[in-house]
């Protein structure tokens, strides 16, 4: 079973696109959180970025073996709701030190909005996700599920182990100024190659 903790746009994207590629799926709100993530076997970071750690590190025992993805962004956003700065320098980091015992893989960051994540064949460039993790398997793992999610192994690349995350999670801070240039449309990272 796949558990998303979060209940927002980011869940209500991926729940159906993985349950209509076979997965089980369940969803953890702020009253099922810790049972969802026991329960699950791969556990998607959905929460906002700002409060994943305060979330998730009270979660060890529960998330302890688990294959944790790190879709989250943990920024102090402006009054017109962008991004302005990273609360962390490497929040996929910051919640593998949380959480020692859970492969923590970092991906779907840079791509917004939600949708997007669940469909990325919508864009007629297709967009780049990129994994971060210090766990081979735990990295496979999470690139079978992306191909269970329509995206070609081409645009998933391997960034190597979770320090490298602060990479892609700076992407974020791009995102004013793209939107100010294209306007509010979907866009996504993409590396040519």
């Amino acid at each position: 079973m796949i558990g998303i903790l979060g209940a927002g746009n980011v869940a209500r994207a991926l729940a159906p696109a993985l349950s209509a590629a076979g997965h089980d799926v369940a969803i953890g709100t702020r009253d099922n959180l810790a049972s969802t993530a026991a329960a699950a076997e791969i556990v998607v970071n959905a929460l906002p970025g700002a409060v994943s750690v305060d979330v998730l590190g009270p979660l060890r025992a529960e998330l302890a073996g688990k294959v944790l993805v790190d879709v989250a962004n943990a920024v102090e956003q402006g009054p017109d709701g962008f991004a302005t700065r990273l609360l962390h320098a490497n929040l996929a980091q910051e919640l593998q030190r949380a959480l020692p015992d859970t492969r923590v893989v970092k991906a779907l960051n840079t791509v917004g909005p939600a949708s997007l994540m669940a469909a990325p064949g919508s864009l007629a460039t297709p967009p780049s996700t990129f994994l971060c993790g210090d766990d081979p398997v735990a990295k496979k793992v999470v690139a079978a599920l992306l191909a269970d999610l329509g995206w070609p192994e081409r645009s998933v690349i391997d960034l190597g182990g979770v320090a490298n995350a602060w990479w892609p999670e700076s992407f974020v801070l791009m995102v004013r100024p793209l939107v100010a240039a294209l306007g509010p449309v979907p866009f996504a990272l993409a590396v040519a190659h």
